[in-house]
Protein backbone atom coordinates (compact mmCIF):
# COMPACT_ATOMS: atom_id res chain seq x y z
CA UNK A 1 0.00 0.00 0.00
CA UNK A 2 0.96 3.31 -0.79
CA UNK A 3 1.29 6.05 1.99
CA UNK A 4 0.55 10.26 1.32
CA UNK A 5 0.81 12.49 3.65
CA UNK A 6 -1.09 15.96 3.48
CA UNK A 7 -0.88 19.15 5.63
CA UNK A 8 -3.14 22.15 4.60
CA UNK A 9 -2.59 25.55 5.58
CA UNK A 10 -5.81 26.57 6.36
CA UNK A 11 -5.56 30.39 5.67
CA UNK A 12 -3.74 30.06 2.56
CA UNK A 13 -5.37 32.22 -0.54
CA UNK A 14 -7.64 34.11 2.27
CA UNK A 15 -6.86 36.87 0.82
CA UNK A 16 -7.32 36.43 -2.99
CA UNK A 17 -10.78 37.65 -3.39
CA UNK A 18 -10.96 40.53 -1.25
CA UNK A 19 -7.94 41.83 -2.65
CA UNK A 20 -4.98 41.43 -0.32
CA UNK A 21 -2.09 40.68 -1.41
CA UNK A 22 -1.32 37.54 0.73
CA UNK A 23 -2.34 36.18 4.32
CA UNK A 24 1.22 36.36 6.05
CA UNK A 25 0.83 37.24 9.07
CA UNK A 26 -2.31 36.88 11.81
CA UNK A 27 -3.20 40.91 11.10
CA UNK A 28 -3.88 40.47 7.21
CA UNK A 29 -5.95 36.45 7.89
CA UNK A 30 -7.66 38.83 10.55
CA UNK A 31 -8.25 41.50 8.21
CA UNK A 32 -9.64 39.30 5.43
CA UNK A 33 -11.76 37.61 7.62
CA UNK A 34 -13.65 41.22 8.23
CA UNK A 35 -13.96 41.83 4.91
CA UNK A 36 -15.70 38.70 4.34
CA UNK A 37 -12.85 36.38 3.10
CA UNK A 38 -14.00 32.44 2.99
CA UNK A 39 -11.44 29.89 3.22
CA UNK A 40 -10.89 27.77 0.44
CA UNK A 41 -7.87 25.67 0.89
CA UNK A 42 -9.36 22.62 2.31
CA UNK A 43 -12.06 22.74 -0.36
CA UNK A 44 -9.41 22.55 -2.81
CA UNK A 45 -7.49 20.51 -1.23
CA UNK A 46 -10.45 17.59 -1.19
CA UNK A 47 -10.63 18.16 -4.91
CA UNK A 48 -6.86 17.03 -5.18
CA UNK A 49 -7.75 14.09 -3.43
CA UNK A 50 -10.72 12.82 -4.74
CA UNK A 51 -9.11 12.94 -7.92
CA UNK A 52 -6.68 10.98 -7.01
CA UNK A 53 -9.14 8.59 -5.10
CA UNK A 54 -10.97 8.51 -8.73
CA UNK A 55 -7.50 7.46 -10.14
CA UNK A 56 -6.81 4.66 -7.64
CA UNK A 57 -9.82 2.12 -8.98
CA UNK A 58 -11.75 2.19 -5.72
CA UNK A 59 -13.86 5.24 -6.27
CA UNK A 60 -17.66 6.09 -7.34
CA UNK A 61 -18.20 4.17 -10.01
CA UNK A 62 -16.96 5.68 -13.51
CA UNK A 63 -14.69 7.85 -11.39
CA UNK A 64 -11.71 6.49 -12.75
CA UNK A 65 -9.70 8.37 -15.16
CA UNK A 66 -6.50 8.16 -17.31
CA UNK A 67 -3.69 10.69 -17.68
CA UNK A 68 0.15 10.79 -17.08
CA UNK A 69 1.41 7.28 -15.88
CA UNK A 70 -2.49 5.71 -15.78
CA UNK A 71 -4.45 5.46 -12.11
CA UNK A 72 -3.36 3.37 -9.24
CA UNK A 73 -2.74 -0.48 -9.17
CA UNK A 74 -4.81 -1.99 -5.69
CA UNK A 75 -6.57 -0.31 -3.04
CA UNK A 76 -6.42 3.64 -2.36
CA UNK A 77 -3.56 5.11 -0.44
CA UNK A 78 -3.26 5.39 3.34
CA UNK A 79 -3.51 8.75 3.95
CA UNK A 80 -0.91 10.50 6.56
CA UNK A 81 -2.07 13.99 7.97
CA UNK A 82 -3.26 16.52 10.42
CA UNK A 83 -6.12 17.26 13.01
CA UNK A 84 -8.74 19.12 12.11
CA UNK A 85 -8.62 22.19 9.01
CA UNK A 86 -5.14 21.13 8.85
CA UNK A 87 -5.48 17.92 6.81
CA UNK A 88 -8.12 15.82 8.41
CA UNK A 89 -11.02 17.53 7.46
CA UNK A 90 -10.07 17.66 3.57
CA UNK A 91 -9.86 13.55 3.83
CA UNK A 92 -13.18 13.22 5.22
CA UNK A 93 -14.50 15.67 2.52
CA UNK A 94 -12.67 13.41 -0.47
CA UNK A 95 -14.74 10.28 1.23
CA UNK A 96 -11.64 8.88 2.41
CA UNK A 97 -10.38 8.26 6.11
CA UNK A 98 -6.66 9.24 7.45
CA UNK A 99 -4.54 8.60 10.80
CA UNK A 100 -3.93 12.25 12.40
CA UNK A 101 -0.41 12.39 13.74
CA UNK A 102 -0.08 16.58 14.30
CA UNK A 103 -2.74 18.40 16.19
CA UNK A 104 -2.01 22.34 16.24
CA UNK A 105 -2.26 23.75 19.56
CA UNK A 106 -5.13 25.03 21.33
CA UNK A 107 -7.31 27.74 19.67
CA UNK A 108 -8.52 28.06 16.50
CA UNK A 109 -5.11 29.59 14.55
CA UNK A 110 -2.29 27.91 13.31
CA UNK A 111 1.16 29.33 12.38
CA UNK A 112 4.22 28.83 10.38
CA UNK A 113 5.33 26.68 13.04
CA UNK A 114 2.62 24.60 12.92
CA UNK A 115 3.09 24.00 9.66
CA UNK A 116 6.25 22.75 10.20
CA UNK A 117 5.72 20.84 13.05
CA UNK A 118 2.71 18.66 10.70
CA UNK A 119 5.32 18.40 8.12
CA UNK A 120 7.84 16.85 9.87
CA UNK A 121 5.53 14.75 11.86
CA UNK A 122 3.83 12.98 9.09
CA UNK A 123 7.20 12.75 6.64
CA UNK A 124 8.49 10.68 9.73
CA UNK A 125 5.94 8.17 8.98
CA UNK A 126 7.87 7.18 5.88
CA UNK A 127 4.93 8.63 2.97
CA UNK A 128 5.23 7.76 -0.63
CA UNK A 129 4.48 11.27 -1.42
CA UNK A 130 4.11 14.87 0.71
CA UNK A 131 0.84 16.60 -0.81
CA UNK A 132 0.57 20.46 1.19
CA UNK A 133 -2.38 22.55 0.23
CA UNK A 134 -1.14 26.32 0.16
CA UNK A 135 0.67 28.78 -1.62
CA UNK A 136 4.83 29.99 -1.64
CA UNK A 137 4.81 31.08 1.80
CA UNK A 138 3.76 27.32 3.38
CA UNK A 139 6.37 26.12 0.28
CA UNK A 140 9.05 28.13 2.02
CA UNK A 141 7.73 26.19 5.29
CA UNK A 142 7.57 23.02 3.83
CA UNK A 143 11.56 23.78 2.87
CA UNK A 144 12.09 24.71 5.67
CA UNK A 145 11.01 21.69 7.71
CA UNK A 146 12.51 19.13 5.17
CA UNK A 147 16.11 20.92 5.85
CA UNK A 148 17.52 18.59 3.68
CA UNK A 149 15.70 15.60 3.72
CA UNK A 150 14.77 14.07 0.23
CA UNK A 151 10.97 13.42 0.30
CA UNK A 152 8.85 13.45 -2.97
CA UNK A 153 6.72 16.72 -2.47
CA UNK A 154 3.84 18.39 -4.61
CA UNK A 155 1.26 21.28 -4.12
CA UNK A 156 -2.30 21.97 -4.36
CA UNK A 157 -2.99 25.48 -5.23
CA UNK A 158 -4.80 27.27 -3.01
CA UNK A 159 -2.54 30.74 -2.01
CA UNK A 160 -2.42 33.89 -3.99
CA UNK A 161 0.58 34.66 -5.85
CA UNK A 162 2.25 30.74 -6.12
CA UNK A 163 5.72 31.95 -8.11
CA UNK A 164 7.30 28.31 -7.07
CA UNK A 165 7.21 26.01 -9.53
CA UNK A 166 6.23 23.18 -6.88
CA UNK A 167 2.27 23.22 -7.41
CA UNK A 168 -0.21 21.36 -10.10
CA UNK A 169 -1.64 23.81 -12.20
CA UNK A 170 -4.91 23.12 -10.50
CA UNK A 171 -6.38 20.97 -7.67
CA UNK A 172 -7.21 18.36 -9.78
CA UNK A 173 -3.97 18.46 -11.66
CA UNK A 174 -2.39 18.13 -8.61
CA UNK A 175 -4.46 14.60 -7.40
CA UNK A 176 -3.59 12.95 -11.14
CA UNK A 177 0.15 14.43 -10.70
CA UNK A 178 -0.06 12.06 -7.57
CA UNK A 179 -1.19 8.78 -9.04
CA UNK A 180 0.84 9.05 -11.60
CA UNK A 181 3.36 9.37 -9.49
CA UNK A 182 2.11 7.16 -7.22
CA UNK A 183 1.62 4.29 -9.80
CA UNK A 184 5.34 4.15 -9.99
CA UNK A 185 4.91 5.13 -13.73
CA UNK A 186 8.79 4.96 -14.98
CA UNK A 187 7.67 8.25 -17.62
CA UNK A 188 7.12 10.29 -14.08
CA UNK A 189 10.48 11.08 -12.52
CA UNK A 190 11.23 13.71 -10.08
CA UNK A 191 12.92 17.32 -10.60
CA UNK A 192 14.06 19.52 -8.52
CA UNK A 193 11.69 22.52 -8.45
CA UNK A 194 12.69 26.14 -7.49
CA UNK A 195 10.69 27.42 -4.42
CA UNK A 196 9.83 31.48 -5.24
CA UNK A 197 8.05 34.01 -3.23
CA UNK A 198 7.92 37.59 -3.69
CA UNK A 199 10.73 40.10 -3.43
CA UNK A 200 8.77 42.53 -1.26
CA UNK A 201 11.74 44.89 -1.70
CA UNK A 202 11.97 44.94 -5.24
CA UNK A 203 7.53 45.62 -4.75
CA UNK A 204 8.72 48.67 -2.73
CA UNK A 205 10.37 49.92 -5.48
CA UNK A 206 7.29 49.24 -8.37
CA UNK A 207 8.52 45.87 -9.78
CA UNK A 208 7.56 42.47 -9.56
CA UNK A 209 10.53 39.81 -9.02
CA UNK A 210 10.95 36.85 -7.12
CA UNK A 211 13.43 35.63 -4.90
CA UNK A 212 14.70 31.70 -4.54
CA UNK A 213 14.48 30.21 -1.60
CA UNK A 214 15.48 26.99 -2.29
CA UNK A 215 14.64 23.27 -4.08
CA UNK A 216 11.88 20.34 -3.62
CA UNK A 217 11.61 17.37 -5.51
CA UNK A 218 8.40 17.29 -7.19
CA UNK A 219 6.88 14.87 -9.77
CA UNK A 220 7.71 15.65 -13.30
CA UNK A 221 4.77 16.01 -15.23
CA UNK A 222 5.30 18.99 -17.46
CA UNK A 223 1.62 19.95 -18.27
CA UNK A 224 0.40 19.53 -15.21
CA UNK A 225 2.96 20.93 -12.90
CA UNK A 226 3.01 24.88 -13.20
CA UNK A 227 6.48 26.57 -14.40
CA UNK A 228 7.91 29.18 -12.16
CA UNK A 229 7.18 32.74 -12.73
CA UNK A 230 9.67 34.56 -14.52
CA UNK A 231 10.47 38.34 -14.72
CA UNK A 232 8.88 39.96 -17.84
CA UNK A 233 9.29 43.61 -19.07
CA UNK A 234 6.30 45.55 -20.02
CA UNK A 235 7.20 45.82 -23.85
CA UNK A 236 8.34 48.72 -25.95
CA UNK A 237 6.78 51.76 -26.08
CA UNK A 238 5.66 50.83 -29.33
CA UNK A 239 3.93 47.29 -28.56
CA UNK A 240 2.07 48.62 -25.12
CA UNK A 241 0.90 51.92 -26.94
CA UNK A 242 -0.42 49.46 -29.69
CA UNK A 243 -1.82 47.47 -27.72
CA UNK A 244 -3.65 50.40 -25.45
CA UNK A 245 -4.67 52.11 -28.67
CA UNK A 246 -6.60 48.38 -29.01
CA UNK A 247 -8.28 48.55 -25.97
CA UNK A 248 -9.77 52.43 -26.04
CA UNK A 249 -10.91 51.17 -29.59
CA UNK A 250 -13.01 47.82 -28.33
CA UNK A 251 -14.09 49.29 -24.66
CA UNK A 252 -15.48 52.80 -26.00
CA UNK A 253 -16.68 54.41 -23.17
CA UNK A 254 -17.43 52.03 -20.15
CA UNK A 255 -15.41 51.03 -17.34
CA UNK A 256 -12.73 48.55 -17.60
CA UNK A 257 -11.10 46.31 -15.23
CA UNK A 258 -7.38 45.90 -15.20
CA UNK A 259 -5.80 43.14 -13.96
CA UNK A 260 -2.81 43.33 -12.43
CA UNK A 261 0.93 43.02 -13.51
CA UNK A 262 3.87 44.93 -15.42
CA UNK A 263 2.15 44.73 -18.65
CA UNK A 264 -1.42 45.96 -17.79
CA UNK A 265 0.07 48.69 -16.00
CA UNK A 266 1.98 50.04 -18.52
CA UNK A 267 -1.32 49.65 -21.03
CA UNK A 268 -2.85 51.53 -18.34
CA UNK A 269 0.15 54.44 -18.19
CA UNK A 270 -0.35 55.00 -22.33
CA UNK A 271 -4.24 55.46 -21.43
CA UNK A 272 -3.27 58.45 -19.39
CA UNK A 273 -3.77 56.17 -16.05
CA UNK A 274 -1.87 55.40 -13.14
CA UNK A 275 -2.53 52.18 -11.37
CA UNK A 276 -1.49 49.84 -8.93
CA UNK A 277 1.45 47.13 -9.35
CA UNK A 278 -0.06 44.07 -7.55
CA UNK A 279 -3.96 45.12 -7.57
CA UNK A 280 -7.13 45.03 -9.38
CA UNK A 281 -8.17 48.41 -10.72
CA UNK A 282 -11.12 49.81 -12.89
CA UNK A 283 -10.88 52.84 -14.99
CA UNK A 284 -13.36 54.57 -16.81
CA UNK A 285 -12.36 55.20 -20.49
CA UNK A 286 -14.25 57.94 -22.48
CA UNK A 287 -13.07 58.75 -26.42
CA UNK A 288 -10.02 61.07 -26.73
CA UNK A 289 -9.84 61.57 -22.47
CA UNK A 290 -7.48 60.06 -20.34
CA UNK A 291 -8.67 57.26 -18.18
CA UNK A 292 -9.57 58.14 -14.66
CA UNK A 293 -9.31 55.32 -11.64
CA UNK A 294 -12.45 54.92 -10.59
CA UNK A 295 -11.45 51.91 -7.96
CA UNK A 296 -8.10 51.09 -6.88
CA UNK A 297 -7.19 47.62 -5.48
CA UNK A 298 -10.53 46.45 -5.14
CA UNK A 299 -11.77 43.08 -4.16
CA UNK A 300 -14.17 41.02 -5.29
CA UNK A 301 -17.67 42.34 -3.80
CA UNK A 302 -16.07 46.06 -4.81
CA UNK A 303 -15.96 44.75 -8.69
CA UNK A 304 -19.46 43.50 -8.30
CA UNK A 305 -20.79 46.45 -7.40
CA UNK A 306 -19.00 48.49 -9.80
CA UNK A 307 -20.15 46.50 -12.41
CA UNK A 308 -17.17 46.75 -15.10
CA UNK A 309 -18.04 45.69 -18.26
CA UNK A 310 -14.68 44.76 -19.96
CA UNK A 311 -11.60 42.97 -17.62
CA UNK A 312 -8.41 43.02 -19.31
CA UNK A 313 -5.45 40.63 -18.38
CA UNK A 314 -1.86 40.08 -18.92
CA UNK A 315 -0.50 35.88 -18.43
CA UNK A 316 1.83 35.77 -15.79
CA UNK A 317 5.14 35.47 -17.58
CA UNK A 318 6.81 31.88 -17.40
CA UNK A 319 3.92 30.52 -15.70
CA UNK A 320 1.26 31.60 -18.89
CA UNK A 321 -1.37 31.54 -15.86
CA UNK A 322 -4.52 33.90 -16.71
CA UNK A 323 -6.80 33.55 -14.38
CA UNK A 324 -6.72 32.26 -10.39
CA UNK A 325 -2.81 33.41 -9.42
CA UNK A 326 -2.38 36.67 -8.10
CA UNK A 327 -6.12 37.94 -9.33
CA UNK A 328 -8.40 35.82 -7.17
CA UNK A 329 -10.38 39.10 -7.12
CA UNK A 330 -11.73 38.66 -10.37
CA UNK A 331 -14.39 35.36 -9.13
CA UNK A 332 -16.48 33.88 -11.86
CA UNK A 333 -19.05 35.52 -10.25
CA UNK A 334 -17.16 38.80 -11.47
CA UNK A 335 -16.62 37.32 -14.91
CA UNK A 336 -20.16 36.47 -15.35
CA UNK A 337 -21.69 39.45 -14.37
CA UNK A 338 -19.10 41.44 -17.12
CA UNK A 339 -20.62 38.58 -19.63
CA UNK A 340 -17.86 36.44 -19.62
CA UNK A 341 -15.89 35.19 -22.61
CA UNK A 342 -17.01 37.88 -24.68
CA UNK A 343 -15.87 40.87 -22.27
CA UNK A 344 -12.49 38.99 -21.43
CA UNK A 345 -9.65 41.62 -23.29
CA UNK A 346 -5.99 39.32 -22.79
CA UNK A 347 -3.21 41.62 -23.72
CA UNK A 348 0.52 40.53 -24.23
CA UNK A 349 3.37 41.49 -26.32
CA UNK A 350 4.23 39.34 -29.05
CA UNK A 351 7.79 38.70 -27.36
CA UNK A 352 6.30 37.52 -23.85
CA UNK A 353 3.65 35.15 -25.90
CA UNK A 354 6.54 33.82 -27.44
CA UNK A 355 8.62 33.05 -24.22
CA UNK A 356 5.70 30.52 -23.96
CA UNK A 357 7.38 28.37 -26.35
CA UNK A 358 4.25 26.99 -27.24
CA UNK A 359 2.77 26.42 -24.12
CA UNK A 360 -1.02 27.08 -23.49
CA UNK A 361 -2.55 29.62 -21.44
CA UNK A 362 -3.75 28.35 -18.04
CA UNK A 363 -6.79 28.83 -16.08
CA UNK A 364 -7.73 27.59 -12.55
CA UNK A 365 -11.09 30.00 -11.61
CA UNK A 366 -12.28 26.97 -9.05
CA UNK A 367 -15.66 26.77 -10.94
CA UNK A 368 -15.25 23.72 -13.30
CA UNK A 369 -18.51 25.21 -15.39
CA UNK A 370 -16.69 28.15 -16.08
CA UNK A 371 -13.08 27.05 -16.66
CA UNK A 372 -15.04 24.48 -19.80
CA UNK A 373 -17.21 27.85 -21.09
CA UNK A 374 -13.67 29.55 -21.09
CA UNK A 375 -11.05 26.61 -22.10
CA UNK A 376 -10.28 26.86 -26.18
CA UNK A 377 -8.75 29.30 -28.58
CA UNK A 378 -8.66 33.54 -27.19
CA UNK A 379 -7.87 36.45 -29.42
CA UNK A 380 -4.52 37.61 -27.58
CA UNK A 381 -4.45 41.62 -28.64
CA UNK A 382 -0.36 41.75 -29.04
CA UNK A 383 -0.33 45.44 -30.64
CA UNK A 384 -2.94 47.81 -32.92
CA UNK A 385 -5.06 45.85 -35.09
CA UNK A 386 -3.37 42.81 -34.37
CA UNK A 387 -4.29 39.65 -32.46
CA UNK A 388 -3.30 36.16 -32.19
CA UNK A 389 -5.38 33.23 -31.21
CA UNK A 390 -3.65 31.17 -28.52
CA UNK A 391 -5.48 28.28 -26.73
CA UNK A 392 -6.22 28.73 -23.44
CA UNK A 393 -6.93 25.56 -20.93
CA UNK A 394 -6.89 24.17 -17.13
Amino acid sequence: MTRVGLVVNPVAGLGGRVGLGGTDGPENRHRALDLGARPLAGERAAAALRELRARSGTGAPGDAVTGPGGGLPGAEPEIVTAAGAMGAGSVAAAGLTARVVYAPGAGDETSAEDTVAAVRAVVAEGVDLLLFAGGDGTARDVLAALDGVRCPVLGVPTGVKMHSAVFGVSPRAAGEVAAAWLARSGSVRLRDAEVMDRDEDELRAGRVASRLYGWLSVPDVPVRVQQRKTGSTAGTPEAVGGIAAEVAERVGEGLLALGPGSTTRAVAAALGADVSLTGVDVLALRPGRPAEVVLRDAGEDALLAAGPRWIALSPIGGQGFLLGRGNQQISPRVLRAAGGRDRLLVLCTEEKLASLSGRPLLLDTGDEALDAELTGHLPVITGRRRTSLYRLTT
